[in-house]
């Protein structure tokens, strides 16, 4: 079972990327609650370069709430990362799959829950 959703965004910058996938992100529901600027970090910390590397840290409260109603230690599970890199030739976006995020769990109803929010980011991608 894969573990991301992924969507490769030819001829695009990662602004333009991250522009669009927040505007799909939103257009399903979500919310992004936390951004990492991966790149930037590793210049500062390390002194390292490397490609442009977003981490959006999304979150759909109605599912979010769910969720926690059904396992309240499942936070430690979120928000849904979604990834922006960029690979040759654009930017690569990849979503965190809840299913196989969730299979560390052992409830059947947050599973079901699971699978309506990979729905959703899957739908977000796909519209970007």
């Amino acid at each position: 079972m894969s573990y991301t959703i992924n969507r490769m965004l030819s001829n695009t910058s990662l602004d333009e990327a991250d522009k669009r996938t927040r505007e799909a992100l939103s257009s399903k529901g979500f919310g992004v609650l936390t951004e990492i600027d991966v790149q930037g970090t590793m210049k500062k910390k390390l002194d390292a370069d490397m490609p442009g590397y977003r981490i959006l840290g999304a979150c759909n409260p109605d599912m979010a709430f769910k969720a926690i109603g059904i396992e309240p230690r499942v936070g430690a599970m979120l928000p849904c990362n979604v990834i922006l890199r960029e690979v040759d030739g654009g930017v690569e976006v990849s979503a965190i799959d809840p299913v196989a995020s969730m299979q560390a769990i052992e409830n059947d109803t947050l599973h079901s829950v699971a699978g309506q929010v990979r729905d959703m980011l899957a739908d977000a991608v796909a519209a970007i």
